[in-house]
């Protein structure tokens, strides 16, 4: 099911409290669906990623405990370390 053009009623929940902090400038920018290289020319691809003000940027995913242990996206979110230097930050 898709609401607010998110995959899951969690993202879309998600997705509206992250443009409300951005509306309150907590975070200075935000996108969503946000595609990342990786080798064997595959992606990850991040639920959202977005800067907080005053610090860094954040590459987010929404997972259940379910899709969280799944392999296909262990071994993304392993590749994101290794070769981005980036930890995706997982949200239920």
């Amino acid at each position: 099911m898709r609401e607010d053009g998110c995959d899951s009623r969690r993202e879309a929940r998600r997705w509206r409290e992250l443009r409300l902090l951005l509306r309150t400038g907590e975070l200075v920018w935000l996108a969503r669906q946000v595609s990342f290289s990786l080798p064997g020319e595959t992606e990850y691809r991040a639920d959202f990623v977005y800067q907080v003000a005053g610090g860094g940027m954040v590459v987010e995913d929404v997972k259940s405990p379910v899709t969280r242990r799944l392999p296909a996206y262990r071994i993304k979110a392993r590749q994101m370390r290794a070769i981005h230097g980036i930890e995706v930050r997982e949200v239920e």
